[in-house]
């Protein structure tokens, strides 16, 4: 990262911002034209090999997706359910094979055969009428189970606007020490897969002098099977705006920039229409509710880079650097966007935080388990008899959550890929150990993470799995340090030398390979997916051995 263009790129600000800038010039052809990155890099006076390399980093960027008409989800979810091949086959007679490119994931798991053409998400049965999509005829519905069990926070029916928002005119009138007290006592933790405690985020930056300070909403977290985030800035776009508002009142922050997955256009395009109410109805921009108080928005649509769902990656992208991972210290909090002080939090977090500040922290605290406080959104994919976005208190058994709510499996499951990418492998005879929350999963060996739930059907060969996951990194790495660059690479030729041939796999080799990753990976992209793998090695040995030597 460097410090000289996060300031040459705060320059302009956001209104003129340099990563959108690079998204615009892609959008006629697939990928900008030399000139126009010549011409990017002397109005931001930005060497020309670093708007480059931004530009080819990302996959709706990069020289390669030139001439994509249409996008095929690649997501661990649509892989397992075999539907992809299908939709391939569909598409291929309507498009040339240079014109279908891949996307992951598009958030359609609970029914997939997923795919994205002239900007918009389709899925289940939606590939059988592709005439009509191409002719303009056929609009992407999408319909999905959403239930919650116990406290029900984030999926409470939402009023109006002018209700809602009584919470933050309560909250106005309030000191930012005592709704920070009130945010200590609720104990919430980040829902992204850290489990990181708010307040303590907060406090930071607040404490942090500087007279422009940032809230950041983190919408880029696209673990495959994870939907969650989109269930919220879809249906529940309030509890993440007037969450952002409140927390830049806290902290000290004018301005929220939400950095939302190119992959979920309807998304963007509903949080853009709900900004623009609020600001006819005076709720953001200057002096809200007639105070000293103002906040804007800036809503940023992400070009496809699974890494940008890291915090610091995320900001380096902000400012049209190559998303690469900053070493910490300094932390965000002290030194984030353009090397202002900024809070980082995803989606679910932001939007606790209204039903908090209306409640009280000790009425959050109540609900949960131990340190694992509040409520839980649980995405369950197609494999269920009922998928959908489920939420559910904090220490809710994971039985529960398979047998009661997802109403079991359509056809037979040998494991649990539970938090996405690098979270956990769970084998169906640990669910009976496991609850929905922090500390149980981390005592069982397995991450909670987003609580996405992927199913691996008894048909889905185990090796098979973990190649996909070693690919899934070596692609998404931010490059920047070497155990998660190369031992991914290195990881996937092993694993699929093994599977396609008669190479047997040094399980010392394996084993040394991925606790290089756990120690000396910079993020958790290379630092979290040994996880599922030696969940793998551990609890599917049997099916494992005939690649390994004895």
């Amino acid at each position: 990262m460097s410090k000289n263009i996060s300031e040459l790129s705060g320059r302009k600000g956001l209104k003129t911002n340099l990563f959108e800038e690079l998204g615009l010039l892609a959008k006629e052809e697939g990928t900008p034209k030399k000139e126009d990155l010549e011409r990017l890099a002397d109005e931001f006076l930005i060497g020309k090999a670093n708007v480059y390399g931004s530009a080819s980093f990302y996959d709706f960027t990069r020289e390669e997706n030139k001439g994509k008409k249409v996008y095929i989800c690649n997501g661990s979810s649509c892989m397992t359910a075999g539907t992809q091949s299908k939709v391939h086959d569909q598409l291929s007679k309507h498009f040339a094979a240079e014109e279908i490119g891949e996307m992951c994931c598009l958030g359609r798991c609970h029914e997939n055969s997923s795919f994205n053409f002239d900007g918009r998400n389709y899925s289940g049965n939606a590939i059988e009428k592709i005439e009509d999509i191409k002719a303009g005829k056929d609009k992407p519905l999408d319909h999905y189970h959403v239930e919650s069990v116990g406290s029900g926070m984030l999926t409470e029916v939402f009023s109006d606007i002018d209700t809602f928002y009584q919470i933050l005119k309560d909250s106005l009138a309030k000191s930012p020490d005592e709704l920070l007290s009130e945010l200590k006592k609720s104990g919430l933790r980040g829902r992204g897969g850290a489990g990181f405690p708010s307040a303590f985020k907060f406090e930071s930056c607040k404490n942090t002098p500087g007279k422009t300070k940032f809230v950041v909403c983190n919408a880029d977290e696209g673990d495959p099977g994870a939907y969650s985030d989109r269930y919220l800035l879809e249906q529940r776009p309030h509890t993440v705006l007037l969450g952002m508002i409140l927390t830049g009142y806290i902290i000290g922050a004018s301005t929220g920039v939400l950095y939302i997955r190119g992959e979920y256009p309807e998304s963007i395009d509903v949080v853009t229409e709900e900004l623009e109410k609020l600001r006819q109805k005076n709720l953001i921009g200057e002096h809200i509710y007639g105070t000293n108080f103002s906040f804007d928005f800036k809503v940023i649509r992400a070009q496809g880079a699974y890494i940008c769902g890291e915090e610091t990656a995320l900001l380096s992208s902000i400012e049209g650097q190559r998303p690469e991972v900053r070493i910490r210290p300094p932390y965000p909090a002290q030194q984030g966007l353009f090397n202002k002080p900024t809070v980082v939090n995803n989606v679910e977090t932001l939007a606790c935080i209204p039903w908090i500040l209306r409640e009280g922290g000790d009425s959050f605290a109540a609900i949960g388990r131990g340190k694992s406080t509040g409520t839980k959104l649980v995405s369950l994919d197609g494999f269920f008899n009922r998928p959908g976005i489920y939420e559910v208190d904090m220490g809710t058994p994971l039985s529960v959550v398979v047998e009661e709510l997802g109403k079991g499996f359509k056809s037979p499951v040998k494991a649990l890929h539970i938090g996405g990418p690098l979270g956990g492998l769970v084998p169906m005879d640990k669910i009976k150990d496991l609850s929905i929350d922090f500390e149980s999963f981390n005592q069982e060996g397995f991450l909670l993470g987003h609580a996405s739930v992927v199913c691996l059907p008894e048909s889905y060969p185990v090796i098979e799995y973990i190649e996909h996951l070693f690919q899934f990194t070596a692609h998404e790495s931010c490059g920047k340090c070497f155990p998660c660059r190369i031992g991914s690479t290195r990881g996937y030729e092993m694993i699929h030398k093994a599977r396609t041939s008669d190479y047997k796999i040094e399980k010392t080799l394996l084993t040394d390979l991925i606790e290089t990753m756990e120690i000396g990976s910079l993020c958790a992209l290379g630092g979290g997916v040994p996880l599922p793998v030696r969940n793998a090695l551990k609890y599917f040995h049997a099916e494992l051995q005939p690649f390994f030597n004895a």
